[in-house]
Order: structure tokens, then C-alpha cells, then sequence
């Protein structure tokens, strides 16, 4: 079971993940054979190496600048939602808001993480 506390080390774990180089450090955040979605309609990575490839070709590196503020929605069980507003650049030249669905292994890592990113101007409707 994970609680609010936990998670939210966990989002903030996520986060200087991110602002660190190289990958060794998501082996503290997600299973072995964790699965990773970028999207809904995206594939799933599976395992650590998928994971660690995807975050190296996602980001511009440790030092790429940028802000992430999360709320916490839900947490229940094995299971956290949070929403989140990632702003990039200073001034910001670009932001977009995501919900994260991530499930957690008994030890705490993450076995499964969904998000689903919102971008400015993008359509709410299947017709624009």
C-alpha cells in the first residue's frame, strides 16, 4: 500500500531523477519490469532498460530548465493519481498539464506509470 506522503516522495523522487545525469538512479523509482506509458494510445515500454533509453531521447538533459508543480488527486491501495503543470524554458516556451496514474510494487518502486500530457491548444473534441 502507498500513502499520500509516500507518494508524493515519490513524485519528487521522479523529479530529481530527471535533473540528474544518466539513468542509474530510476532503478530507485521503478521495478525491473516495470511498464512505462507516455500517453494512453502509446506503447508500453517494458523493464528498466526501455525506460532508461526513452528518458535519455525525451530529455534535453540534467540541466534543461524547467518547473513542475503536483497535486495529488487520488491515493488508494497500490495505486497514486496526481496532476501536474510542467512549464519549460525561462521565460517558458512551453508547458503542458498531465495526470499520472502510477501503481507501486510492495517495495515502494513503481510497477506500472501512465500519463496522459494535455498540451496547450490541443482539442478536446475527436474532430479538430
Amino acid at each position: 500500500m502507498v500513502d499520500r506522503a509516500a507518494f508524493s516522495a515519490w513524485i519528487a523522487a521522479y523529479e530529481r531523477s530527471w535533473r540528474t545525469a544518466g539513468t542509474a538512479q530510476l532503478r530507485e523509482l521503478f521495478t525491473e519490469d516495470a511498464h512505462y506509458r507516455h500517453g494512453p494510445y502509446q506503447p508500453v515500454l517494458v523493464g528498466l532498460a526501455d525506460i532508461e533509453r526513452s528518458w535519455e531521447a525525451e530529455r534535453d538533459g540534467p540541466d534543461e530548465v524547467f518547473t513542475m508543480a503536483a497535486e495529488i488527486v487520488a491515493v488508494e491501495d497500490d495505486t497514486g493519481v496526481a496532476k501536474l503543470l510542467v512549464r519549460y524554458g525561462d521565460p517558458v516556451e512551453q508547458e503542458y498539464q498531465d495526470l499520472w496514474l502510477v501503481r507501486f510494487a510492495p517495495d515502494g518502486r513503481c510497477s506500472s506509470f501512465e500519463e496522459w500530457p494535455f498540451w496547450p491548444d490541443q482539442s478536446w473534441t475527436a474532430d479538430s
